[in-house]
């Protein structure tokens, strides 16, 4: 083969290899440009799922918010808003009239034999003491923070000096309507400002009605009643730093480590008292004489938020028969509320001292708003009283 011939055949070989890696590059240049705008396309296809998918998401938050806040205000809308204002140092509840909180306590003796029956205006007490009398009976000291618009109050009888520890105590003007021996010898020392039925200046501020006979048939106004602070030139305002007698609880008190007390029953074998727990209202409601207890001036049972039972040591003055119930130091007792019981102790360390009451923990009990019913208890008579934890458990008694 000849030269020219070699030379010429070389030459196609070298032009058709290069056609061929001509060939090949645009090839491999085409299938990464497709497989380039493919994964962009992937990519684009990817971000629009995924901003759609935040969209979603953000659409359901704002939904889910949207919701929260109409549930949030359908549920506030349809709480009423409790009522705001200066609350009472006897009852922890707002205030009618916020004059009440400086105006000073008044403290009644209340009859409670069968005859005196039914009381008049004692639903418009914060605290109500029963204390034992002489003959197994017992007898009501009330304490008002309002009590003008009363037209009728009593039953009133006469003092015991217990009654008037306590009523100093609150630094109330107290009344009653005659007194023991030991009462007025009490009294004498001014332990307790005082309106007395027996006093001659004050006959107008009482009257007595035709519906029962005397003794039962003593009573007083609000009206009479300020009528009579005004001729003794009596504080209308309470005493500079006087601390409040009990102290409330924020939120509701449950006692979470009572034990359940749906019903009790006292040992007072005249009156034979009792309460029933309201799971409807969270009130105790009262009994005696095996009826409820009510109210002539508003029609209503008598129904509480606390009781305590303080137990108490009892004696007889030499040569009477009228008890002797010292309240300085200290003794044992019960709280209830709410359903639930709990021990507690008491102390009281000086005449005009406040009583205290304290947990197991040592700590002030804290009371429900509302009223308190206070009764002392003679300590040689406190394991005589019965608790019960259901009502069915009471019924069946």
């Amino acid at each position: 083969m000849s030269k020219k011939k070699r030379s010429i055949i070389l030459i196609v070989v070298l032009l058709a290899v290069l056609l061929l890696l001509t060939g090949l590059f645009v090839f491999v240049s085409s299938s990464q440009k497709k497989a380039a705008e493919k994964e962009k396309s992937a990519s684009a296809s990817r971000s629009i799922k995924e901003s759609s998918l935040e969209l979603s998401r953000k659409e359901s938050s704002l939904k889910a918010q949207s919701s929260s806040k109409s549930a949030s205000s359908q549920a506030s809308s349809s709480e009423p808003e409790k009522p705001k204002g200066p609350k009472s140092p006897l009852t922890g509840e707002v205030l009618s009239d916020p004059s009440l909180l400086t105006k000073r306590n008044v403290a009644f003796m209340i009859e409670n034999s069968h005859p005196a029956l039914p009381h008049y205006g004692i639903n418009s007490a914060g605290v109500i003491y029963e204390c034992p009398m002489e003959g197994g009976m017992t007898r009501y000291m009330a304490v008002f923070e309002d009590y003008t618009s009363l037209d009728r109050i009593g039953n009133l009888r006469s003092c015991r000096p217990y009654f008037a520890y306590i009523a100093s105590e609150y630094d109330a003007v107290y009344v009653h309507f005659g007194q023991s021996v030991q009462g007025e010898e009490l009294l004498a020392t001014g332990i307790v400002a005082d309106l007395n039925g027996t006093d001659g200046s004050l006959n107008d501020i009482w009257f007595r009605t035709s519906d029962r006979n005397s003794p039962h048939n003593a009573y007083t106004s609000g009206k009479g009643v300020d009528e009579g602070i005004a001729l003794k030139e009596y504080r209308t305002t309470k005493k500079e730093g006087l601390r409040d007698h009990f102290i409330f609880s924020e939120k509701e008190n449950t006692l979470p480590s009572g034990e359940p007390c749906e019903a009790l029953s006292l040992y007072l074998f005249n009156n034979q008292p009792y309460f029933i727990y309201d799971k409807s209202t969270g009130l105790y409601k009262r009994y005696e004489y095996d009826e409820p207890e009510m109210d002539a001036v508003d029609g209503k049972q008598i129904m509480v938020s606390n009781i305590i039972l303080q137990d108490v040591p009892c004696s007889i003055y030499e040569g009477t028969t009228y008890l002797n119930i010292p309240l300085k130091g200290s003794g044992k007792g019960k709280f209830i509320t709410k359903g639930k019981m709990i021990d507690i102790t008491w102390e009281k360390y000086s005449d005009t001292d406040i009583t205290r009451y304290y947990m197991p923990n040592g700590s002030e009990i804290e009371l429900n708003p509302g009223k308190t019913w206070v009764s002392l208890i003679e300590n040689y008579h406190s394991d005589e009283n019965n608790f019960y934890s259901t009502i069915e458990e009471f019924n069946a008694r």
